[in-house]
């Protein structure tokens, strides 16, 4: 059955799915009504003819811009640099932060041969250089892991003397979080990124 190993072959490409699970995902598809397959297939073709990535921050769009870049009511002098699109809703859930975002799709990874070209570095420094306002603010909002560590320290010497302030997120103890439960990174970050009270 070539095409039932063909379907589990591409479901098991999707990120967190395993041989298991695509097999039922695939005995689902096979189960479902006719016309279930096909809305599905339209809507995963229709996703990938309508939404396309926003010239300014590069989240995406299925508008010219984005709705956050076309909203003139949040603060465009403040840029937070993130990973990947799925990173501004999360920062967004918050209802923290009231500024503008760019994401770089990737991270610099010299382990998997990727350099500051594979990511919009590029690009994040041209829209500094060519804006209409000046950019006060920019917040490197990375994953703390080592790529994470190592673009945002490349971004923070790239960006030296070309904004006012270029900031890292903070992290460390979770709410509600016990200090004995806390791993000994975990607990250092937190202590370097103390803040005022």
């Amino acid at each position: 059955m070539k095409g039932l190993e063909r379907i589990i072959r591409a479901l098991r490409r999707l990120p967190g799915v395993g041989p298991r699970q695509a097999e039922r995902f695939a005995a689902y598809f096979l189960r479902a009504p006719q016309g279930e397959v096909e809305e599905f297939v339209n809507a995963l073709l229709d996703m990938k003819h309508d939404i396309k990535l926003c010239p300014v921050c590069f989240s995406y769009s299925d508008k010219s811009l984005c709705s956050i870049c076309a909203d003139t009511d949040r603060d465009h002098s403040q840029i937070c640099v993130v990973e990947d699109p799925q990173d501004i809703e999360a920062i967004e859930k918050t209802k923290a932060y009231n500024g503008v975002y760019h994401v770089l799709h990737g991270t610099i990874s010299p382990m998997e041969g990727k350099g500051a070209e594979h990511v919009k570095i590029r690009e994040l420094l041209s829209r500094i250089q060519s804006s209409d306002q000046p950019i006060q603010e920019v917040i490197i909002a990375t994953d703390p892991d080592s790529e994470g560590e190592t673009t945002a320290l490349y971004l923070a010497d790239l960006l030296r003397g070309q904004v006012d302030h270029v900031t890292r997120i903070g992290y460390g103890v979770p709410l509600g979080g016990d200090l004995d439960y806390m791993d000994e990174m975990t607990l250092g970050y937190s202590l370097k990124g103390r803040t005022k009270i």
